[in-house]
């Protein structure tokens, strides 16, 4: 195995075209069958099998072309040729060809199949009132998680603190943690919270609510299905916060006690700042979470009423389901996928940077 140094350059120029060549030819496969399929050609095969046989080749001459151009290092770099291969079949085809399908008008109830019709679906979303409305519901979704940010922190600083059966208490704050949404959407959504026999309307019946339907109007059903999730996730949180205070330097915190800083000064001066770190990752995470947010919407309330509940998965999830929509629901998914890239790839710049600024 020689050296890349040690490497005739005639012998790169040969692996460096092996590797372009065999990447036009896919490329070529690829985007002539993907033509086909929207009948803008009569060239190409009845299936998408073959393109497996091609890509097969592609990676066999993508290896054979890193072992040409860098000798001992293109050997190494064999090793991760496999997983590099897998990742590209497993997240850039099904990608790719979403978005094809995304293209089409697919309507798995309809005798006609499934035929290319261009943008169109892209139109009809920015048409649909029902999807800018999912969209609105998941920014006020989104905006919840500082709240529950403030009880997550509350919990980790009290199960922090020296109090009796701290252990306990630790394991009972987690349970929710450790239960299905469905699990939590059937034994709370839809069994406590029910409004006729339900132990939750009985309560609220005797406190003074005549009409204790938590689901019935948009606003109520918004922020029952906000405090379920929040129920079901606030532990997420409050565990990795649990973490980071009790990783916290001791010495830090009796410098403060020294210098005659009480308990609030405490936390905005010492403690605060030094979590900031732990904070944002615990947020953001959340964030990820949220912004997946269905099981529970779709269990209880099914979006309703008239679509005021609706987060952009649970309204997908009934694209597909309900009415059998599957090029305008990938439609969806896919633009909702790139706002989401969008999103999470500032909002991990802004962390960054506040977090540069702040230490």
């Amino acid at each position: 195995m020689l050296p890349t140094d040690l490497i005739p350059e005639s012998r790169k120029r040969l692996g460096r075209g092996l590797v372009w060549l065999a990447s036009l030819v896919l490329l070529a496969v690829f985007v002539g069958q993907g033509l086909y399929k929207a009948e803008l050609t009569s060239f190409g095969f009845d299936t998408w099998q073959p393109l497996i046989y091609f890509y097969v080749l592609w990676g066999i001459a993508l290896g054979a072309g890193q072992v040409m151009t860098r000798g001992e290092d293109g050997y190494k770099a064999l090793f991760l040729l496999p997983a590099v291969l897998f990742t590209i079949a497993m997240v850039v085809f099904p990608t790719l060809f979403g978005f094809y399908i995304a293209m089409t008008d697919w309507n798995l109830s309809s005798f006609s199949g499934r035929t290319f019709n261009g943008l169109d679906n892209f139109w009809q979303m920015l048409g649909d009132a029902y999807y800018r409305n999912a969209l609105i519901n998941m920014l006020i979704y989104v905006a919840a998680i500082s709240v529950e940010y403030v009880i997550a922190f509350g919990l980790a600083l009290l199960l922090n603190a020296q109090i009796r059966a701290r252990k306990f208490f630790r394991v009972v704050f987690l349970l929710p943690l450790m239960l299905s949404p469905v699990a939590v959407s059937w034994m709370i959504g839809k069994s406590l919270m029910e409004y006729r026999f339900g132990p939750l309307a009985r309560l609220f019946r005797w406190l003074g609510w005549d009409t204790p339907a938590f689901f019935a109007s948009p606003v109520s059903a918004k922020i029952s299905i906000m405090v379920l999730d929040a129920w079901t996730f606030i532990p997420f949180m409050m565990i990795m916060l649990l973490a980071g205070l009790q990783a916290m330097p001791r010495d830090v915190l009796e410098a403060a006690k020294v210098d005659g800083a009480n308990a609030w000064q405490t936390f905005w001066g010492v403690i605060f700042p030094l979590m900031l770190p732990v904070s944002l990752t615990a947020v953001i995470l959340r964030i990820i979470f949220k912004l997946k947010l269905a099981d529970i919407v779709i269990t209880v309330t099914s979006g309703g009423p008239g679509g005021a509940t609706d987060s952009i998965t649970s309204f997908i999830y009934r694209e597909y389901r309900d009415r059998s929509n599957v090029g305008y629901g990938t439609m969806l998914a896919m633009v909702y996928l790139i706002l989401i890239i969008i999103f999470v790839t500032l909002l991990l710049k802004l962390a960054n940077r506040f977090v540069r600024n702040v230490t």
